[in-house]
């Protein structure tokens, strides 16, 4: 695609970014407010997350990348970050998180720190596939058998870190 077409379809190259965006972003977000929004445990909320993630991130491995470049082009690129955190927020998720710390079910972290700690292990396998096949030697189908047992471990060291059990 050429960039008069970008111009004719989508009138500049930002709002095309913006329209991948929202989208990716309302596919991402319902995913989440699904597991958010149900009965179950802190825990098993953190972990139906990981698994999401991986699934999604299968799905559209390219996004991650895509999205940090734009946003590097466009330091602001006109993202509501503030209308996604307050869906979040409805769910009950962040007073869920606080009072689970608070009872001392749930390790003292930071939001921002603990959307970091998913975020870097479920999205960085995908944008350095490249770098880590070559580096390990691995075909297509043996890196996606890697990304199931990576998926494993996410899942078995941010739980007990997160909800560390008292001996």
């Amino acid at each position: 695609m050429n960039v008069a077409l970008v111009n004719y379809y989508f009138r500049s190259k930002s709002q095309l970014f913006l329209i991948i965006y929202k989208s990716v972003t309302e596919d991402f977000l319902v995913s989440m407010m699904d597991v958010f929004s149900s009965s179950l445990s802190l825990k098993e909320k953190v972990s139906q997350l990981i698994d999401r993630e991986f699934e999604f991130l299968g799905m559209h491995p390219e996004i991650p990348m895509f999205i940090i470049n734009e946003m590097n082009r466009n330091k602001d690129g006109g993202i509501e970050s503030d209308a996604i955190l307050a869906k979040l927020g409805s769910s009950g998720i962040f007073i869920e998180t606080l009072e689970a710390q608070q009872k001392g079910l749930m390790r003292k972290v930071d939001m921002v720190s603990i959307i970091m700690l998913i975020m870097a292990n479920c999205q960085h396998p995908f944008m350095a596939k490249p770098l880590n096949q070559q580096m390990n030697g691995l075909n297509d189908t043996e890196y996606i058998q890697q990304l199931g047992r990576h998926k494993e471990v996410v899942k078995e060291m941010l739980l007990n870190y997160l909800f560390p059990t008292k001996d």
